[in-house]
């Protein structure tokens, strides 16, 4: 019986596990997964958590669920090891804001910058790239360096213009931002904040100045996470991709979680439509079929090491 055929989610978590079992698979998950797959992987995480944990796994293949750039780092880290996706039409609206020839004009227009790139690039970007940051430790890592290192900054500008302020910074911003947390709706967040004045507001640092001003608490999925359970009040208004909410209400089953809304939004969600590609099927068929793999070219991926071992160490 083939479990791809007759949609039985507990027949496919029995044959996902089978394959594990067989193959000394892992399955990694970031925080903006389905539920139903947030339910079956051996690890969930943020980008920073999931590089380590890819860099620490003695497993023969890693299942990267999240998007394309996740498999490419988990790849690069692991270049011995067979990284599949789910789907790789799982790509990133912040990575494909960076055009690689476009950011190396960028960068040697400016020779005598440090180049930093958030995570949520390619591979290509990356080589290009003296250290790369992810948004729970980018503050922390760019106050590191000398105050009055010149640094370009690529390619999420909330998260750049939010270090920037926090930090007293004035790095040289690249012009991209994902196309989820740049459309939350203020006013209706607001509108939520009135309806629920009990509730924090929670907000990722690629959601646009406005929304960082009004928040409780401006940090990575993690860093949200976090807040949430260490912290007393009753209730949050989460804005970030609702995907975390699963994690939230797991760890704090007493506490409210409200999804913040978009500006088009019809319902009160704002998801990434190329992280929900990912499904229980295609994990089974990515385990039977070892296929889609990740593949980095030798020159690019030893490039792209570099500054993301840097950031590990950083982050240590």
């Amino acid at each position: 019986m083939n479990p791809s055929e007759h949609h039985d989610p507990g027949q496919l978590h029995e044959e996902i596990a089978r394959l594990k079992r067989e193959k000394n698979a892992l399955i990694m998950a970031h925080y903006y997964q389905r539920d139903e797959i947030q339910e079956i992987a051996d690890f969930i995480g943020d980008s920073l958590a999931l590089a380590r944990q890819a860099a620490l796994t003695d497993a023969d293949i890693i299942v990267m669920c999240g998007v394309h750039f996740m498999g490419e780092t988990a790849k690069i880290l692991c270049p011995d090891k067979k990284v599949l996706v789910p789907d790789t039409a799982a790509g990133c609206s912040l990575a494909d804001s960076c055009d690689p020839e476009e950011f190396r004009a960028f960068v040697e227009a400016h020779p005598d910058h440090t180049v930093i790139s958030y995570v949520n690039t390619s591979a290509t970007v990356k080589a290009l790239t003296d250290i790369v940051v992810t948004s729970g430790n980018a503050r922390r890592i760019i106050e590191s360096l000398p105050a009055d290192e010149k640094i370009i900054f690529g390619p999420d500008r909330n998260l750049g213009d939010y270090i920037n302020r926090v930090s007293g910074r004035n790095m040289t911003l690249w012009n991209g931002a994902c196309h989820v947390h740049d459309r939350f709706s203020l006013e209706k967040i607001m509108e939520l904040k009135r309806a629920n004045p009990e509730a924090k507001i929670l907000v990722h640092p690629e959601c646009r100045r406005p929304l960082q001003l009004i928040a409780d608490k401006v940090g990575s999925t993690a860093a949200l996470l976090d807040f949430a359970r260490t912290d007393e009040a009753p209730a949050y208004i989460v804005v970030t991709e609702s995907g975390i909410l699963f994690e939230m209400r797991k760890k704090c089953p007493e506490k409210k979680f409200i999804a913040a809304p978009a500006d088009d939004a019809e319902c009160q969600c704002n998801e990434c439509d190329y992280m929900k590609l990912n499904t229980l099927e295609k994990v089974y068929r990515a385990l039977r079929d070892e296929t889609p793999e990740i593949i980095v070219d030798e020159e690019t991926a030893e490039k792209a090491r570099r500054p993301i071992e840097r950031m590990l160490e950083l982050s240590l």
